[in-house]
């Protein structure tokens, strides 16, 4: 994580800086064009693009910790034991959910919003439910059957 905010950062510090120059070789330079203000100018798209790009993958890496987060707050939830107050039933009528199921078929959705995002459509669909990185155990009925 320390990487991609320094990464962001130095990213954001160029930018700047490169505005900052433009800014200055303008000034400079009054209201004729040399070659100082353009190649000021190209600099600073330079440093933008880059920023963008460093924004992109900040953006990426704060999606998949969200992912992480919400996959293990899914995890304890499905495994944990159900606690009533006193008094009352504990049975939820569901069976219980083993973390390694539960944590398969949230790689398996995963990889479906992914390539729902990508557009690849319903082909894409029957693709993600035989990728290597979204497994299926055979030794249960739903899976076997895809």
């Amino acid at each position: 994580m320390d990487s991609v905010v320094d990464s962001l950062n130095n990213a954001y510090q160029d930018f700047v800086a490169a505005a900052a120059n433009v800014l200055e070789a303008k000034e400079n330079a009054g209201s004729t064009k040399t070659t100082a203000t353009d190649t000021a100018l190209e600099n600073f798209k330079q440093k933008w693009e880059l920023f963008r790009v460093a924004c992109d993958q900040a953006e990426e890496f704060v999606e998949s910790v969200k992912q992480r987060i919400g996959s293990e707050c899914l995890v304890d939830e499905a495994t944990r034991p159900v606690a009533g107050k006193p008094g009352q039933a504990t049975m939820t009528g569901l069976p219980p959910i083993s973390a390694v199921r539960l944590e398969q078929m949230s790689k398996a959705v995963r990889w479906l919003v992914i390539e729902l995002q990508h557009g690849s459509g319903a082909s894409s669909a029957n693709s993600a439910l035989s990728h290597p990185s979204a497994p299926f155990d055979a030794r249960f009925s739903e899976d076997a059957a895809q």
